[in-house]
């Protein structure tokens, strides 16, 4: 189990957010992949930021009760997100997740964001691997 990397569990096919979004864009996004959140991106892929499903519900309750219009995903993007490299061992991840950590990590390799690995994909990995548990994928590229 210690040579499980990051890479073998990440998702890569999940389009990561671009700044200058629309919020209600990035909702479907969020619930059409089944994530509580994403990465925020430029042009070549430098993550920028990180949006969750709380940041959006905050933003888009604000906005609909000032009647202040659709915010985009820059107003409200969390600035230092947390980010892990894709040779990172699983363990170690999981060992240092906890209560107040992200659910969602941006996996940047050169730099460039590769994909995403959720603690959904660790706590399935671990499971399966520990313990032979069959279990379906959340975001599968099939969807």
């Amino acid at each position: 189990m210690r040579s499980l990397k990051v890479s073998d569990v990440m998702w890569n096919h999940i389009e990561p957010i671009r700044c200058g979004v629309p919020l209600t864009k990035v909702v479907k996004t969020l619930l059409h992949n089944h994530v509580t959140g994403l990465p925020v991106v430029d042009e070549h892929r430098h993550v920028l930021g990180f949006v969750s499903e709380q940041d959006c519900i905050h933003a888009l309750l604000v906005s609909s009760y000032h009647s202040e219009g659709e915010p985009i995903v820059d107003d409200v993007m969390f600035r230092k997100p947390l980010t892990v490299s894709p040779e990172m061992a699983v363990v170690d991840l999981a060992q240092n997740l906890g209560a107040g950590k992200p659910k969602v990590y941006a996996v940047v390799d050169h730099d460039k964001l590769i994909g995403i690995v959720t603690r959904t994909a660790i706590l399935a990995e671990l499971a399966h691997t520990g313990f032979g548990l069959e279990l379906p994928k959340y975001a599968s590229a099939e969807d």
